[in-house]
Formats: structure tokens, C-alpha cells, sequence
């Protein structure tokens, strides 16, 4: 069956990224059949779902009831691309016109979450309003929550009689002195506790919320912000805490901590993590948990797939206008979700068989190497190099293929042909590649080819449209075939 066209954005706005949709998702893997079902065509919660569905947040709860030294939240802001961040604020009945609207023209809209840009629990009533009429008038879009969960307890009854079983819950800290650190005050019972008081009624209300959640066989994905020289050195446990209560995923993501965003870490100079340590910690953090590598960090009113926004299609003068057929979109909906699952379970199959292949094989004995990929989706290299705003990182090694992480390339620059402290955007860009040995794409112009071989990547643009895990596994293998995957060229390269 010919997949429908499910995004008709071109492709140099950017699109979908994620690992490669090939993949058996190991993060489900264990999972059971019931469970497995519930997330696998949810973008946030599944690595090959990412790839294939889109979601959207809606923006109705302004207020919140702690404050975090990694947040500013900003309420008319159509320039920044982080939590916290929305254009519009809405009302619950715009809310649920502007979903049904998104549904109905990005028909493979699976999730609606609410994750701000306050905290939804914060305020419920705009919140449950918004989660109540949904269920009723758009049964066939799951329901999601983001909080800081120290209302949680209190809300999980509500929560269970909706349409919900996806909760999310930011956990930074279990160690009260760790999270004053993190959260100066909070809002609790009318007052704000400031300090470690203040941190410990949250981690306790978020550990009981926890467990109240699986209790009622809720999914819960816990994300947790990498702050250096904060937490970095203590989310091991919480990951492995979090695991021991239910929680099925860990989404640990680095911080975002840039001056201009106007947050007290940033203005302070706290740094975020490097890429390298970001996936250190992530490591470190999969013995314990299963780990969720593709988290965008998503404004609170994204709309459309993972690393793209198409917000802007659906502002409230638009979609005013509008009149939505939901019955018909519910039916348009269905055709492309089993014309989806039918090639997700085509590309897994054929994934299967050539990792079968592969284990068959004679194994290499070469190093590990990381390799940027270009890609608008649908798990395909079919980006050119200059068109990408973000590239999807994945580690080759002799046990295979598997995606680490993104690097957004744009996170520091501004205009079209140079960013701060004299570097052209060319130049960050290159930077942002730093540890990759090679970058796959479509296409790629002579002069970034050169910078490219300069600084040491190799440029590839003999694999376009090919599958990203296959494509990166020939790639290795070339490089092991002509010996610069030798542990002493290795060592050269890490002391250039």
C-alpha cells in the first residue's frame, strides 16, 4: 500500500527527526502488548513513532506554582524555540477548536498535550475543561499531560477519568539540597516555601504522584534537566528511583541556558552540557531506565511533527474561519494511521532481517564513530546540507547502528549569513559537528565540503534516499575497509 502524503510543508522548513523509523524501538521492546499498544503511535514516547506522527500542545495554563532557574515564560514570543514559550495563550474552547483543526489538516495528529506554559495543574479548571471536551469530541486523539507534579497527587482521580494515560512528570532531583539549588520557591497551600523546605515538599509530592499514576496504570515518562555541576552527577539515581516506582521512560535533556533567554542560569553563566556529556549521562542513565533520545523540548503550543513547528498555520484568526468536518477527518485519519502502521511494520520487518544478516556476518573489530545524517523524515537521507537546521547524530560501531541524539544548528545564530563573535553560520554549524566523523546528506555545496574535510568530518552525499541505519552502517564500513578506524589513527584524531 502507497503511504499517503502526510506532510506537504517543503522540505527546507525542516520536518521530522528522529532516529531511523527501521528500528524494532527498543524502547518498547520490553514492554507488553497492551502497554505497547498504547504509545506506539506516540511521537513523544516512541523513537519510530516520532518519525511518522506529529502532536501539538495547547497553551492554557499560564500559571505556575514553583519556580525553576532554568524557565522564563513568555507568553507573545514567536522567535524562540524552547518550554515555556507560546504565542497565543487560549481559552479552553479554543483550545479544542484549534486541536480539531490541526487533526483535520495534519491528519497524522496523534497526541494533544498540555505541558504549559505555566504548569496544567497549576490550573486545573482551564486544563480539565480543555482534557474533558476533547475526550468527548475527539475520541481518537490521545490525551497527554506535562508537570512539575507537585499538584499531581490531587489531580490523579481526575486524570483517570478522561482520556489520559500519558503523564509526564519533570523530576530533576531527589536530594533536597540539590534541588534549592534548582527551584528557588514554591507555591504551596497559600504560601511560598522557599529553599530546601520548599524542594522537598515538591520531590515528595512528585514521588507520590508517581506512584499514584502507575497505581492506576497511567504511563509515566519522567524528563530531567542536566544542569552541570547541579545534578549531572545524581540523575543516575534518580533514573534508576524512577524506575523502581513504574516510570517506563527517562527523558534526560540538556540544559538550555543561553543569556538571552532571560532565565537566572543564563543570565549567571551557567553552561548547559556539550553533547559529549549529554550522552555520557544518558548512558549511564539506559542501565537503569529506559532512555528517550529524541525529546525536541518542545514550545508549550508546537504544533506538527518533532523538530518542526507549523504553529503559525493555526493562529486564532485562522482558524476562526475554518469549518471542520471531524467526522469525515476522523475517517481521513484512520486510512492514513493503517497506511502508516503498514510500512512502520514493513520497515521494522526488513530492519529485523538485516540485523539478523549482519549478526550473521564477520564481525568488525574497529572502533566506534559517530556520524551526522541530514534528514526531513520518514527515516531517509533527503536533506541538503545547507538546509538543515538540525542534524541526527548515530554511533556506528561492529554491534550495529543506533541513534544518540540531535544537534540543532541554528540554537546560536541569527540572520542569514552570520552569527555572534564573528562566525558565519557555515562555521557554528561545523562546530555544532564536533566529534562526528562524517555527515551524510543529499547534497552539499563545494565550500562547506572543504570546511567539512578542514575540520576533519567527512561529507557524504552518495546515499540519498537510502535508509539512514543502513546508509550509516556502508559508510563504516567503508571507512574500516580503507583502515581509518585503526585505534592508533583514533588516538591521533583525539589529540588534534
Amino acid at each position: 500500500m502507497e503511504l499517503p502524503v502526510l506532510n506537504e510543508q517543503p522540505a527546507s522548513k525542516g520536518g521530522c527527526s528522529a532516529s531511523s523509523c527501521g528500528t524494532t524501538d527498543d524502547q518498547l521492546g520490553h514492554l507488553s502488548d497492551d502497554i505497547r499498544a498504547k504509545v506506539e503511535n506516540h511521537p513523544c514516547y516512541s523513537e519510530d513513532a516520532h518519525h511518522y506522527f506529529a502532536r501539538m500542545h495547547v497553551a492554557v495554563a499560564p500559571a505556575c506554582n514553583i519556580q525553576c532557574h532554568y524557565c522564563n515564560r513568555k507568553y507573545d514570543c514567536a522567535n524562540e524555540s524552547r518550554p515555556g514559550v507560546v504565542s497565543e495563550l487560549l481559552m479552553p474552547d479554543q483550545a479544542v477548536k484549534k486541536t480539531m483543526a490541526v487533526a483535520a489538516n495534519i491528519p497524522q495528529m496523534t497526541v494533544l498535550g498540555i505541558a504549559g506554559p505555566g504548569d496544567p495543574l497549576a490550573n486545573p479548571e482551564r486544563t480539565f475543561e480543555t482534557f474533558r471536551r476533547l475526550s468527548e469530541e475527539a475520541p481518537d486523539i490521545k490525551l497527554c499531560v506535562s508537570t512539575n507534579g507537585l499538584a499531581l497527587p490531587d489531580a490523579v482521580e481526575e486524570l483517570s477519568k478522561h482520556n489520559i494515560d500519558h503523564v509526564t512528570i519533570t523530576i530533576n532531583c531527589l536530594d533536597p539540597e540539590v534541588g534549592a539549588k534548582i527551584y528557588p520557591w514554591i507555591f504551596w497551600e497559600n504560601k511560598r516555601i522557599h529553599g530546601i523546605e520548599g524542594a522537598r515538599i515538591l520531590i515528595e509530592q512528585q514521588q507520590k504522584g508517581l506512584e499514584m499514576l502507575v497505581a492506576k496504570g497511567i504511563l509515566v515518562k519522567v524528563n530531567s534537566v542536566m544542569i552541570p555541576g547541579v545534578n549531572d552527577k545524581h540523575l543516575a539515581e534518580v533514573s534508576k528511583t524512577v524506575k523502581a516506582k513504574g516510570a517506563f521512560l527517562h527523558n534526560v535533556m540538556p540544559l538550555i541556558a543561553e543569556a538571552e533567554h532571560g532565565t537566572f542560569y543564563g543570565v549567571m553563566g551557567q553552561r548547559g552540557p556539550s553533547p559529549e556529556e549529554l550522552m555520557e549521562l544518558q548512558d549511564a542513565c539506559s542501565g537503569d531506565m529506559n532512555m528517550m533520545r529524541h525529546c525536541r523540548q518542545c514550545r508549550a503550543d508546537a504544533v506538527g511533527m518533532l523538530g518542526e513547528d507549523r504553529g503559525d498555520e493555526f493562529t486564532l484568526d485562522k482558524i476562526e474561519d475554518m469549518e471542520i468536518d471531524y467526522q469525515a477527518a476522523m475517517e481521513k485519519r484512520k486510512v492514513i494511521h493503517e497506511a502508516i502502521a503498514e510500512e512502520m511494520n514493513s520497515k521494522r520487518a526488513a530492519k529485523a532481517e538485516s540485523a539478523n544478516l549482519h549478526a550473521q556476518a564477520e564481525k568488525l573489530t574497529t572502533r566506534p564513530v559517530l556520524m551526522a545524517v541530514a534528514t526531513s523524515g520518514q527515516g531517509v537521507i533527503n536533506m541538503h546540507f545547507g538546509h538543515a537546521k538540525e542534524f541526527l547524530i548515530y554511533e556506528a560501531s561492529p554491534e550495529g547502528v543506533r541513534f544518540i541524539s540531535h544537534r540543532k544548528t541554528d540554537l546560536y545564530c541569527s540572520g542569514d549569513d552570520s552569527c555572534g563573535d564573528g562566525e558565519s553560520v557555515l562555521q557554528v554549524t561545523i562546530r555544532t559537528l564536533e566529534g562526528c566523523e562524517a555527515v551524510l546528506c543529499s547534497k552539499i555545496g563545494f565550500e562547506p565540503w572543504d570546511m567539512l574535510e578542514q575540520a576533519g568530518i567527512m561529507p557524504n552525499g552518495e546515499h540519498a534516499m537510502e535508509p539512514i541505519e543502513e546508509a550509516v552502517m556502508a559508510v563504516y564500513k567503508e571507512m574500516a575497509a580503507a583502515g581509518k578506524l585503526d585505534e592508533a589513527k583514533a588516538e591521533q584524531r583525539a589529540t588534534a
